[in-house]
């Protein structure tokens, strides 16, 4: 006999951590407290649910059976608790949110505590990341998410246009001039981000129905954007960063668009949330409340 939902809640926070050890860590208790409220929950369905040793952890046939009862028993008393509330007028509950870190910190941290104001029943978190592993966006509502967009279960919802630039700082090209043509870029110094697993000094620009694939070499690489920028600010070299994140420097003069008629892959800002899930009322809110703040035209237009 279960407890009550935290039973429920306890069992996929394990799953999904994969280890006892990383639940514990997830969860704020002791490994130890992890292994008895799972045994005690073991014990009160009479059931094997997990195969666990110093090295393994995997489900048992009743274990995976018992997970994805979970999950639809979760998300049904979620949507619920949602239409309960809605009656009400009142939007409740937790809402996890994940997003870019420097996005994060310059638009999404006022959408969330402006989010929060509007319905202050709400237990709003906020994570900031540029690498989040597909096992871990399992723990958000909403993912922010920024460029091309993962092979996964989630559903894609659009925020904001966002354009790339490639960019340089008047005193580097004042040193180096611009290039005439995207093949010139192999011989200039560029400043690269790596982020994402992605081929990040193979750089595909296009222009109508032209298209060109250069190598860089770069000089100067940092899996930090604010780094990157700071550097071409610096006049260290070319970089590609994305049009939230420059176009203020673009119009005050500090950086100067390079190639401006070849035109790099879209990164349009879109809202990920995972479709298997129904979405409750507060995540749907959000991402309204999102979609409305960056239209008609996002901030950095």
């Amino acid at each position: 006999m279960l407890n009550d939902a935290t039973d429920l809640r306890f069992f996929v926070a394990i799953t999904e951590a994969g280890s006892l050890a990383e639940a514990a860590r997830r969860l704020d208790i002791t490994p130890s407290a992890v292994s008895q409220h799972l045994r005690q929950l073991e014990k009160r369905l009479g059931l094997h649910l997990v195969h666990r040793s110093t090295r393994r952890f995997s489900l048992t046939d009743e274990g995976e059976l018992f997970y994805a009862g979970a999950l639809d028993l979760l998300a049904r008393m979620d949507q619920l608790t949602d239409s309960v509330l809605a009656r009400s007028g009142e939007v409740a509950g937790k809402l996890d949110v994940c997003g870019p870190l420097g996005f994060g910190r310059r638009y999404l941290a006022g959408a969330v505590a402006e989010f929060h104001t509007a319905h202050p029943k709400l237990l709003v978190s906020l994570t900031l990341s540029d690498v989040v592993a597909g096992a871990d966006a399992q723990h958000f509502d909403v993912i922010v998410h920024i460029g091309d967009l993962p092979d996964s279960s989630m559903v894609a919802y659009p925020i904001a246009p966002n354009e790339r630039f490639l960019c340089a700082s008047p005193q580097y090209l004042a040193r180096r001039p611009a290039p005439g043509n995207p093949d010139e870029l192999a011989r200039h110094d560029c400043l690269v981000l790596r982020e994402n697993q992605e081929d990040v000094t193979l750089w595909r620009l296009h222009r109508k129905r032209e298209e060109a694939a250069v190598r860089v070499a770069p000089l100067l690489w940092s899996n930090d954007g604010e780094v990157v920028k700071e550097w071409a600010l610096m006049g260290k070299g070319i970089m590609l960063r994305s049009e939230w994140d420059v176009a203020d420097h673009l119009r005050a003069g500090r950086l100067v668009r390079v190639l401006p008629h070849w035109q790099p892959a879209k990164a349009d800002v879109v809202v990920l949330v995972d479709h298997r899930v129904h979405m409750s009322a507060r995540v749907r809110l959000f991402v309204s409340a999102l979609q409305a703040r960056f239209r008609p035209a996002p901030p950095w237009r």
